[in-house]
């Protein structure tokens, strides 16, 4: 019951905190995406350190981190990951739900920092256009991150991965960085109760340009499922 009232305290922080460090760079995120990626990061690093202060929660980032154009095929677990493959990036943006544009606060920092907004349903169309974009400039560069399974999902729970993923490899012809997470063992898709432990983000080889559609997908199937769950069983956790 004390660490639930404990999380609870925390939950409701770091929303409030969201909305005052989302207004205080707001000026900056409106005439400038980086300013925009400054304060998501700021936002992010506060709620690491209160994590850590409050909670008994790390972070940690494992792997080589890439800094060019690449697309990052990530494990999707909790709104903990989120913020440390953002604040790990150099210049990340998200794949992500339409309806989450006309959010309060993270609608103004989506729209900055460049994310794709997806209708549900036409993800297909989605990518064509940002494609299209990518071709005309309209695009900024950077790390372009795609959940594959396409939804958060609960440590141990299966689901297919979707070939949007392919689909986007294939038409922007980039490499892809696939990531491993444990992040929802300490920090679930739903509740309030946080636990103490070690987070970790793991980025991966990177998988070449080139490689068939099945080729692509069941490799990239293989490696973040396989470093999901030894990163799960390293923090206690059995998948299966």
């Amino acid at each position: 019951m004390i660490r639930w009232l404990i999380s609870l305290v925390f939950m409701i922080n770091i929303y409030f905190m969201m909305v005052v460090i989302g207004l205080l760079w707001a000026p900056y995120a409106i005439l400038s995406p980086a300013g925009a990626r400054a304060g998501a990061k700021v936002y992010s690093r506060y709620v690491f350190w209160l994590s850590r202060w409050m909670l008994g929660l790390r972070v940690e980032i494992r792997g080589e981190v890439p800094s060019g154009e690449v697309i990052i095929a990530a494990k999707h677990q909790s709104f903990l990951d989120i913020m440390m493959i953002f604040t790990a990036l150099p210049t990340a943006k998200f794949i992500m739900k339409k309806e989450i544009l006309w959010t309060p606060v993270i609608g103004l920092y989506a729209k900055r920092l460049g994310c794709v907004p997806v209708a549900r349903g036409k993800r297909g169309a989605a990518i064509s256009q940002m494609v299209r974009d990518v071709e005309n400039g309209k695009v900024l560069p950077g790390q372009l991150i795609i959940y594959s399974q396409g939804t958060r999902l609960a440590p141990g729970v299966k689901a297919p991965y979707k070939v949007g993923t392919a689909v986007l490899y294939k038409q922007l012809q980039q490499p892809c960085v696939p990531v491993a997470t444990n992040a929802g063992i300490f920090w679930p898709r739903s509740g309030v109760l946080r636990k103490p432990g070690l987070a970790v983000v793991e980025f991966l080889p990177v998988i070449p340009v080139g490689q068939d559609k099945d080729t692509f997908m069941a490799g990239l199937e293989d490696v973040v499922e396989t470093h999901s769950n030894a990163l799960m069983r390293e923090a206690g956790f059995d998948p299966s």
